[in-house]
């Protein structure tokens, strides 16, 4: 047989194999004789642990392993309108077609969703109980950007910031270190989860530390390298944190390494007239200052505070830095006048006896997500460190269940305020991996769910860390040469 014919029998035997993989996950073909399944009364072992959360009617397949013996398996994905999905499979892993899918959930916005498993090993099939779930009817954002790196120690490469299509498993890189000589991008950051504008921080031993800003189709650099980063809502005005920052490590303990400011303030950019200033009260050297976030309305920022300890510049880390605890504050801000008020304390670290870090606040203004640790301002190296919750109306916050025994920060909203992404290193520490909860409108925050992904063991495999994640409403279109391009730029 020639060569030529041997390729196309091997397409017809590859097309057809994936036809009929296609009508069998439709359920058009005959499934297995199930009728004397032996029941087993407990549900199926899956991972990822996909069971008993919310999940979002424009989420991407759930796919996942069954971790249960078996030679065959079979899978019945359904609702209570249309269709279910049928999956068989001589592996444990199952894989949902998209397109059913996505039809299922959107005939079946805030019902019950439920996975049916069987598998056969030299013997009759086990019915397994069925994994249930609820999708919810309010859609999440439709992009996630995040920056994927690897857990180093002493120095930053192969770092990357990416965005991932959360209704399928589309993902491509908006910008990549590689492009600045193996360069540092990060503290990605946007104005009420709006793609554009878009701020993304430069650090390069060639190009030097910038900050590029890119609204449209164009692109610029701001010499001035922006630390923890929060657009005002109106896009105006955009505060963020100037932090001298060194890392070390412990010699005991849980927590191998951390993270320490020797000073940081605050400072904010007026876009309009390309201006930076300091925010007046915020940015001595009597304090540690970082962590900025505004209110919905744009009258406050709030931000972490603690007492700067090495102001006189006879301390050093790590003597007394496990005492160091930050407070949460807020100050007023008038964006006409450009005014500044007197910082205020919302909640301090004595009543707490815990770090307070990273606050965000809903959409609707209502509640404030952050993170708390037994001291430091770095969350994601504190294994201690969770994710509360505050009440702005009462003042009153309260831990949340979604928490672990491993690390929990670097959280967002979207932009309905019904959804949060968040990174943990449950299960998978020294490397985080990106989570998603529903909340309530009463504030109840379901259990979270790992970020799909079209290989699902992946999750175990995938040797980067996600960090900083972000629900933005729509891609990011400025092309990726265009930033790095402009970073590449003399600094004026």
């Amino acid at each position: 047989m020639s060569r030529r014919l041997r390729l196309l029998a091997a397409a017809a035997v590859a097309i057809a194999a994936a036809v009929l993989a296609a009508v069998w996950a439709g359920g058009l073909a005959a499934g297995p004789d199930l009728s004397g399944a032996i029941p087993v009364a407990r549900p199926p072992r899956i991972h990822p642990d996909y069971s008993g959360t919310v999940i979002p009617p424009n989420i991407a397949p759930l796919n996942f392993v069954v971790r249960e013996n078996g030679r065959r398996f079979f899978v019945r994905i359904r609702s209570e309108s249309g269709p279910p999905i049928e999956i068989a499979a001589s592996t444990p892993q199952v894989r949902i077609p998209g397109d059913r899918w996505r039809a299922l959930l959107e005939a079946n916005a805030g019902k019950s969703l439920c996975f049916d498993v069987y598998a056969e090993e030299d013997g009759p099939w086990r019915q397994y109980g069925s994994v249930t779930n609820t999708i919810a009817r309010d859609p999440i954002d439709s992009h996630l950007v995040c920056r994927l790196i690897r857990p180093l120690y002493s120095e930053y490469r192969n770092m990357a910031v990416h965005q991932r299509d959360l209704t399928d498993f589309r993902e491509s890189v908006v910008l990549d270190g590689k492009s600045l000589e193996g360069g540092c991008v990060n503290c990605h950051s946007f104005a009420a989860n709006r793609p554009d504008p878009m701020l993304i921080g430069v650090r390069s031993a060639k190009y030097g530390q910038s900050t590029l800003l890119a609204g449209g189709d164009h692109v610029e650099k701001i010499t001035a390298k922006f630390g923890f980063t929060a657009w005002h809502p109106t896009g105006r005005v955009v505060a963020y944190s100037i932090n001298e920052s060194v890392e070390f490590f412990h010699a005991v303990g849980r927590a191998m390494r951390d993270v320490i400011d020797l000073d940081a303030g605050l400072a904010y950019y007026l876009v309009e007239a390309r201006t930076t200033r300091m925010v007046p009260r915020a940015s001595d050297d009597q304090r540690l200052e970082s962590h900025p976030t505004w209110s919905p309305d744009g009258r406050y920022l709030y931000y972490s505070s603690a007492p700067n300890p090495w102001k006189d510049g006879k301390a050093k880390p790590p003597e007394g830095y496990e005492n160091l605890r930050y407070d949460l504050m807020r100050i007023r801000y008038d964006l006409e006048a450009d005014r500044w008020g007197d910082p205020e304390t919302v909640l301090s670290s004595r009543k707490t006896g815990l770090s307070i870090l990273l606050p965000r606040i809903s959409p609707d203004g209502r509640f404030l997500l952050f993170c708390m640790c037994p001291h430091g301002s770095f969350p994601a190296f504190c294994p201690q460190s969770d994710l509360y919750l505050m009440d702005l109306g009462t003042g009153l916050h309260r831990r949340l269940d979604i928490n672990s025994d491993a690390s929990e920060s670097w959280h967002s909203w979207s932009s309905n305020g019904r959804w949060i992404a968040f990174s943990s290193k449950r299960g998978s520490d020294p490397f985080t991996r990106c989570y998603l909860s529903f909340v309530a409108e009463t504030g109840k925050v379901h259990k979270p769910f790992v970020l799909p992904q079209r290989d699902p063991e992946s999750c175990d495999s995938f040797l980067r860390t996600f960090s900083v994640p972000e629900l933005v409403a729509g891609p990011i279109s400025v092309p990726g040469e265009a930033l790095s391009r402009t970073a590449r730029l003399p600094s004026e």
